[in-house]
């Protein structure tokens, strides 16, 4: 069995979760989150302590993928994730203006990305921008398609970037 799946997850105490059919929805004071996963896997919550249990062998390598997922659900509703970029080069700068990003990047034409329900982007400088929410996977998956706007490149490390990435840098060529 996995060993992920047989972690005991602690629930806070505003945090509620309930099991409707396949549907695991957990409600916190952040907001309300749900996911799906396999009937063979029960719940069994006791003194704020819920543990998953797999009825099958069959099941197992969704028993470890369901236990992380309603771990990332509980620190969604009670903490939140956040994702910091920032943006080098000349003249390269991000700009917030309600639900929209303009990412000046390097291109001919600025680029409007429109921020999803259930996100929030800062700017705390125009070549910083934070990216907050409380389900992990969206907050993730839209940092990601930020960085798809202009990737790092190697030579001068000119792009947008992860805070904490580290861009392995090359040598240029030589002249003669």
């Amino acid at each position: 069995m996995s060993r992920v799946g047989k972690r005991i997850l602690t629930i806070p105490e505003n945090v509620t979760i309930s099991r409707e059919g396949n549907v695991v929805t957990v409600k916190g004071p952040k907001g309300e989150l749900s996911t799906e996963i396999n009937e063979n896997i029960t719940l069994n919550t006791q003194d704020n302590k819920l543990t998953l249990v797999c009825k099958d062998d069959k099941y197992k390598n969704f028993y470890g993928t369901a236990n992380a997922n309603i771990k990332n659900m509980i620190v969604g509703v009670t903490q939140g994730y956040e994702k910091k970029l920032e943006i080098v080069g000349v003249g390269y700068r991000f700009a917030v203006q309600g639900s929209k990003i303009t990412v000046n990047a390097g291109y001919s034409h600025p680029v409007v990305v429109e921020v999803p329900s259930g996100l929030t982007a800062e700017a705390p400088s125009n070549t910083e921008l934070t990216i907050k929410g409380i389900d992990k996977c969206l907050v993730g998956e839209f940092a990601a398609n930020i960085r798809k706007i202009r990737q790092p490149e190697p030579y001068k490390g000119k792009g947008i970037r992860y805070v904490d990435e580290y861009i392995r840098r090359k040598e240029g060529k030589k002249a003669a």
